[in-house]
């Protein structure tokens, strides 16, 4: 059945970009700020779209006509799966909608580890703990660039075998730097909440660094003060946290780097979680809205970079280049400047664009620049092309 113009009605987040304009042929749609979604706004709604400051649950959703949820988010613990299963409402999320902006940012902050403490990345061993769509991204960008990587995803374990994993103690007793990139699950097997706990950062090697991106609730921040004050590990860098948007402020003191839970924040990762929202939602109630695709996302400022690759060494060029994508000191600098204003600092987020919007125009290389970075997501352009 294809649905006739307001026989839908959708509430949307009103803070999720591109998507404006895209339903409104088809449907009856109505924005509200996400924190500010109540029952009562539900009451006639078929559909949401939302991100994850909106709680789907029983006291918001109970005797409404809500009968599709989407979030445009990866993740989905503010979905509560087992009332909306009980209550006949289907939901979707949008895995790995930002995944390369998240690779962007640990990429961005393995290369300003190398360069402020003077390493090689080539030299350094990474912990991949969690190798599912970011992982996995987070994984192929390390070997690029050199690093020998371990990794640790029990269910894939379960699943595919051994081979390619490790145990997370082995991990944690091998690698240089450890990033984190679970989901959060409270209870079972794979229980992710408070994994990174007193054991955790002693088992880590000394002078390591610690990376997480994932949720702030994986990590208990009192046993990462505490090994930090000690200076068991050397440096932790964090994007989320235990009670955001009321960030610890003593432990933000501690951070070699703190940013806003932003890592997944690129123009490219929002827009990919609008497109696969408002297809699931076009699916669900069958629209007509098939091939649609976010509309008006800026170009760069800037887009060719010029890199000589007969000069400067390897992870010089990685960071002078990356930095013209992604500035991770910059995020930091602006949340240290501002640590009480989290979601100010988030609903301000300036432009960012994946290295698939730049072009890297390279002189004099004999080719092995230019496949590491096409590995990374560039566009490379040799001396002929230009």
């Amino acid at each position: 059945m294809i649905y006739s113009r307001n026989s839908v009605k959708i509430v949307i987040d009103d803070k999720i970009p591109f998507v404006e304009g895209a339903l409104e042929t088809v449907a009856d749609v109505e924005y509200i700020p996400g924190k500010r979604i109540v029952r009562e706004d539900l009451l006639d709604a078929d559909a949401m779209i939302i991100r994850t400051r909106t709680r789907c649950n029983e006291s918001l959703l109970k005797g409404t006509s809500v009968k599709f949820i989407a979030t445009a988010t990866i993740g989905h613990d503010h979905i509560d799966a087992d009332y909306c299963s009980r209550a006949g409402i289907t939901w979707t999320s949008a895995p790995g909608c930002n995944s390369s902006s998240v690779e962007q940012y640990i990429v961005s902050a393995l290369l300003h580890l190398a360069h402020s403490n003077g390493f090689e990345p080539k030299d350094m061993v990474l912990g991949v703990a969690g190798v599912g769509n970011v992982g996995m991204k987070v994984e192929s960008a390390a070997r690029a660039l050199g690093m020998k990587v371990l990794l640790c995803d029990p269910p894939r374990e379960r699943r595919e075998g051994a081979e390619q994993f490790t145990s997370l103690n082995d991990l944690l007793d091998g690698s240089d730097i450890v990033t984190l990139h679970v989901p959060l699950s409270d209870s079972g097997a794979d229980k992710t909440l408070g994994m990174a706990d007193r054991k955790f950062f002693n088992r880590m090697k000394r002078g390591s660094f610690f990376i997480n991106t994932s949720r702030g609730e994986v990590v208990d921040e009192n046993a990462l003060k505490a090994s930090l004050a000690s200076e068991h590990i050397s440096g932790a860098l964090l994007d989320v946290y235990v009670n955001e948007p009321d960030v610890d402020q003593e432990l933000l003191k501690r951070l070699t780097l703190a940013t806003p839970h932003i890592a997944g924040y690129s123009v490219d990762g929002k827009a990919n979680g609008t497109r696969m929202s408002v297809r699931s939602v076009n699916s669900f109630f069958q629209l007509g809205l098939d091939s649609w695709e976010p509309s008006g996302i800026p170009a760069p400022r800037d887009p060719d970079i010029y890199l000589d690759g007969s000069e400067g060494n390897e992870t010089e060029m990685l960071y002078t280049a990356y930095g013209r994508t992604y500035n991770i000191l910059a995020d930091h600098d602006r949340f240290m400047a501002q640590p009480g204003a989290f979601e100010g600092l988030r609903g301000s987020y300036p432009v960012r664009r994946e290295p698939g919007a730049y072009n890297i125009k390279l002189f004099s290389d004999d080719g092995k620049y230019r496949d590491l970075f096409e590995t990374l997501g560039f566009n490379v352009l040799g001396d002929s092309c230009y």
